[in-house]
């Protein structure tokens, strides 16, 4: 089955094949002629989910997805959320968006220390965080919603190599003192926020 999969990105594009595997061709919107940005002026990941599969599907007509992905840091108020790839501006630099959250926390950690030193009572500033995705399918124009997380905490500092976005500052529950960049794609795509959106919605596919 051929799917138009709302984005540019070659990571996002490589680790979707790999979960839905044989039998599903993804193409990106390029490929069918759709060259411009597509918009996700939403306030919420559902919505700018189905905004920007709404747009691929009027565009071109065909079976199509779009995911909308966000991470929420608790200690930051569910921030980045929606804002996830233009944290630090509007040039989606995730190693400004990474630095921004890590200055952050530091921030919050500095004036809570300061406050503790004064001999007020405070709460230790958790680094607790989730990734979400939302993935929105249109199939001969019947929309479906799956939907995936990820527990785990911001990392103090950035490590590996692997993964894409935020993954060097995002320690999974599943793999303690190791970020999303510390292991495997294999192993990124069995706990993965979008690898669950995504075996849901190759799960109802196959049916």
């Amino acid at each position: 089955m051929k799917l138009v999969f709302a984005t540019g990105n070659s990571g996002k594009l490589r680790e979707a094949s790999e979960i839905l595997g044989e039998g599903f061709e993804l193409v990106t919107p390029a490929q069918v002629g759709i060259t411009e940005d597509i918009p996700e002026t939403g306030k919420t990941l559902r919505a700018n989910s189905l905004q920007k599969a709404q747009y691929l599907f009027d565009k071109c007509g065909c079976n199509c997805f779009a995911d909308d992905t966000g991470l929420e840091v608790d200690a930051l108020g569910g921030a980045p959320g929606v804002y996830t790839a233009r944290y630090a501006g509007e040039d989606k630099d995730f190693n400004k968006n990474m630095d921004k959250v890590l200055h952050e926390l530091s921030v919050l950690e500095g004036e809570a220390q300061m406050a503790a030193s004064l001999g007020l009572s405070v709460k230790p500033v958790s680094r607790r965080a989730c990734f979400k995705s939302v993935i929105t399918l249109i199939i001969n124009g019947e929309k479906k919603i799956f939907e995936g997380k990820l527990e785990g905490e911001i990392a103090r500092e950035k490590s590996g190599n692997g993964g894409f976005g935020y993954d060097p500052i995002f320690i999974p529950d599943e793999f303690p003192g190791k970020t999303l960049a510390d292991i495997t794609e294999e192993q990124k795509n069995e706990i993965s926020h979008r690898g669950k959106a995504l075996r849901a919605m190759a799960e109802w596919l196959k049916k």
